[in-house]
């Protein structure tokens, strides 16, 4: 079978997908402008050691555009997919929800004896209430929260809906309180978070108190208001996460008397305001303190049914905690809002996405997160997928417990698949190691099941060579290594351990990697530069279920922009650039620039060249270059940039783009562009690593390309230019460092050419002489290419190019 080649039964699948369409976004940009967020920095834990904290500022990014919704189209769209039937619109089910809990929300209801004494009785939830209404530090709220919750999970339990699953009995939700220290590791790094309350599976719950004594209908209203106590909790195992903000120690409002059902009462705030980061000419950690209103909601109509998506819920945010009254409140919250994430307190937004950024981290391919934020007695739901958040309208639970129970209600009624979790990815056992099996996907198309093209994969997630991906939204690709007894059949040249999947979220509107890889190969057939020098594709497969399909749900407007579709992509392995140094370094860099300019003139253009994207394998004693990863590249049939989403790696990318022109999309991104990014990364590897091996933090240099906003960069790195001849360091290879010093040269060349060039345009389009399409026309007539003779033309290229001929005729 060949890549990407799927069954006659499996269309539905699209393991072959069809031909991604244009961007519909009408648009007179030249490139594409920058991506905000956490995606333009997603890859800098492995490019540079990176601290998570120093990630951070780009996850705030993420929060900024944060769309809203009004919560009783939220309450909708989460009741439709705990139904019974999801696919098929029931535009009644909330008020049906609504009706069915009041004799909850009343005191009316209790449940059945199970065992002697095992009764849970719903008026135990308004003392509860009442009881998180007093005055009293945050810490102390979320004992009588949680026994209010659990209390009401029990009773809602046994309510019946017409039309609804019956609650969960794989996971019995049960909320439990954490505010204690959750580590991670992300490749070399390892995070901290603190969060206050967790929504956890009941068996995880109970893990986190191995010693408790108390009979399990019991744990929901005791140990589970307690912090974790010999056990652990783990971020793969959390449903969501719920952050508390008190705004005052005096007493809140509390529970009615009595609720019916009543129409949908704002808030205030209605939505939770997000922190807008200011442009700043200096590091990407500075922020503003202005603070503005989320985007105005989306129409208040019963959500249009979308095909077979996953919840929603999302996050708010509030006023700074108030300063502890005891030793251990005060201990946590300094954690949380100083050593772990910088000396500035953190939003409560900010906390919220940091702990969505470590459950999308914890799980393979995770679809979408629910996370809650409740200031004082206002509960909002924040929805999290790889496009963006959207955030629902506040209820106050204490005026409206019955909708803050149909909440519950529905979230209790989830399976791991609403809850986000990709359910294709099941984790195994096998000889003790744990292991995560893709043994198939379920369309709904009647009852279709597809195996992926009966390709069997183990996907090895414990490996120290994954890659992972801390962020919220964007590609976020894992690569992971793989191992398939079909694959291995089907490619015998190919050794079993030599084998990787690239899981990634692609925007709908480019052309797909596969596709692009289809006419990659089609060049290399008939260029020798080619052949060889390009990844080698074994199987792929594109997953239904757009990241679109929510936000048509939810009536978000322009739903459509920047939607994401999951793709896995087997390929064989490869080694990093990074690793090769002297006269090796040199050949496979030279390898890549003449496989990327073939490309480039028969219409592929890459437009991310950076040391993750430059591999190697070795072959006949001999290290082979691979130009890798075209999941942002182009074909010159394209008119204009395609989707949403910024190509280039900030700290490799052409000084023309570094500006707030070339961020704003107003720059061409032109061949010569690429190609200044090849010298950046020899530049890169030159002064980052001693013979293969990334130095330590304290020795090495350019750190701070990858933690400042591009333009910034962009200035860092001419005055980097102005100053190279004073950063030779002495494990450098000698004849390596020359021809670095020649690149730098040539591009300086090039920098006067083009000022003087732009020079003389301004004077002509001062007398109407020039138009910006002349331009461009001139620039690909006469220069397209000057840059690259420029370059291999330097002396040192020349002696080093003989040195290496030498080399192997020697061998």
């Amino acid at each position: 079978m060949s890549p990407g080649e799927a069954q006659a039964d499996q269309t539905n699948l699209s393991c072959t997908p069809p031909r991604a369409n244009q961007s519909s976004h009408v648009s007179n940009l030249k490139s594409t402008p920058l991506s905000r967020g956490a995606s333009a920095a997603s890859d800098h834990i492995g490019l540079i050691g990176a601290k998570i904290n120093q990630i951070r500022p780009w996850i705030e990014r993420d929060i900024e555009k944060t769309k809203t919704c009004n919560v009783d189209v939220m309450l909708g769209d989460l009741l439709q997919r705990a139904s019974n039937d999801p696919e098929t619109p029931q535009p009644d089910l909330l008020d049906k929800c609504l009706d069915a809990v009041l004799k909850v929300c009343n005191g009316k209801f209790s449940t059945k004896e199970k065992k002697p004494g095992q009764i849970f009785r719903s008026s135990d939830i308004a003392q509860s209430l009442r009881d998180y209404s007093l005055p009293m530090i945050e810490t102390k709220s979320y004992a009588p929260f949680i026994k209010a919750t659990n209390t009401a999970l029990a009773c809602l339990e046994e309510i019946l809906v017409e039309g609804m699953r019956a609650a969960s009995s794989d996971l019995e939700m049960i909320c439990q309180h954490n505010d204690m220290p959750i580590y991670q590791k992300h490749q070399t790094e390892k995070s901290k978070r603190i969060p206050d309350v967790f929504i956890l599976p009941s068996k995880s719950s109970k893990e986190a108190s191995p010693d408790a004594a108390n009979p399990p209908w019991d744990h929901r209203v005791q140990n589970a208001a307690k912090k974790p106590k010999g056990g652990r909790i783990f971020w793969k195992d959390v449903l969501a996460s719920i952050e508390f903000k008190r705004t005052s120690n005096f007493g809140l409002e509390g529970p009615s008397a009595s609720y019916k059902l009543e129409k949908y009462t704002p808030t205030d705030p209605e939505y939770r305001k997000v922190p807008v980061r200011e442009a700043s000419a200096g590091s990407a950690t500075a922020v503003s303190v202005l603070q503005i209103k989320a985007e105005q909601p989306a129409p208040d109509l019963p959500p249009p049914r979308r095909s077979n998506c996953d919840d929603i819920v999302k996050n708010t945010n509030g006023s700074s905690k108030r300063k502890a009254e005891d030793d251990e409140e005060s201990a946590a919250k300094r954690a949380k809002t100083t050593n772990t994430d910088a000396d500035r307190p953190l939003d409560v937004t900010v906390q919220t996405a940091l702990y969505a950024a470590e459950m999308f981290a914890a799980n393979i391919a995770v679809t979408h997160l629910l996370n809650l934020i409740i200031v004082d007695n206002i509960v909002w739901i924040w929805y999290y997928d790889r496009q963006g958040i959207i955030q629902s309208s506040g209820i106050n639970f204490m005026k409206d417990l019955p909708r803050f129970m149909v909440l519950l209600y529905a979230l209790q009624r989830f399976n791991l698949g609403d809850w986000g979790r990709n359910t294709q990815f099941e984790e195994v056992v096998e000889e003790g190691v744990h292991k995560t099996s893709l043994n198939g996907v379920v369309v709904k198309d009647g009852v279709h099941k597809a195996d992926l093209g009966g390709v069997d994969l183990v996907i090895h997630t414990n490996s120290k060579e994954r890659v992972t991906h801390y962020g919220l939204q964007g590609r976020a690709t894992n690569v992971i290594p793989v191992t398939s007894e079909k694959l291995s059949a089907e490619f015998p040249d190919i050794k079993k351990d030599r084998m990787v999947a690239k899981i990634f979220w692609a925007e709908e509107d480019r052309i797909s990697e596969p596709e692009i890889l289809k006419k990659v190969h089609k060049i290399a057939a008939k260029e020798s530069d080619v052949e060889g020098h390009v990844p080698q594709l074994l199987w792929y497969c594109r997953f239904p279920n757009p990241t679109r399909a929510v936000r048509e749900a939810l009536g978000i407007p322009e739903a459509k922009k920047g939607s994401r579709v999951l793709y896995i992509l087997v390929f064989c392995k490869l080694d990093p650039i990074t690793a090769l140094y002297g006269i090796e370094l040199f050949d496979v860099w030279r390898q890549c620039i003449l496989c990327h300019i073939a490309l480039w003139k028969g219409g592929v253009y890459h437009l991310d060249v950076s040391p993750g994207n430059l591999m190697c394998y070795k072959k006949d004693r001999r290290w082979i270059g691979v130009l890798n990863d075209y999941d942002l590249s182009s074909l010159k049939i394209n008119a204009g940039p395609m989707g949403n989403e910024r190509t280039g790696t900030v700290p490799f990318m052409a000084l023309d783009l570094l500006t707030p022109e070339g961020q704003r999309g107003e720059v061409a991104h032109l061949y010569r562009h690429d190609l200044e990014s090849f010298v950046w990364v020899l530049v890169w590897v030159c002064l980052r690593y001693e013979n293969g091996v990334l130095l330590a933090a304290s020795s090495r240099l350019l750190d701070e390309w990858a933690t400042v906003d591009p333009v910034t960069c962009g200035e860092k790195k001419r005055t980097f230019l102005d100053r190279f001849v004073h950063f030779e360091r002495d494990w450098m290879d000698p004849q390596i460092w020359r021809l670095v010093e020649d690149s730098l040269e040539v591009l300086e060349d090039d920098k006067h050419r083009q000022v003087k060039n732009k020079i003389a345009q301004a004077r002509k389009a001062r007398r109407g002489i020039r138009t910006d399409a002349e331009e461009e026309k001139e620039e690909k007539k006469t220069g397209e290419y000057d840059l690259f003779h420029a370059l291999t033309a330097t002396e040192t290229w020349e002696r080093t190019l003989k040195t290496l001929d030498q080399s192997w005729h020697d061998h």
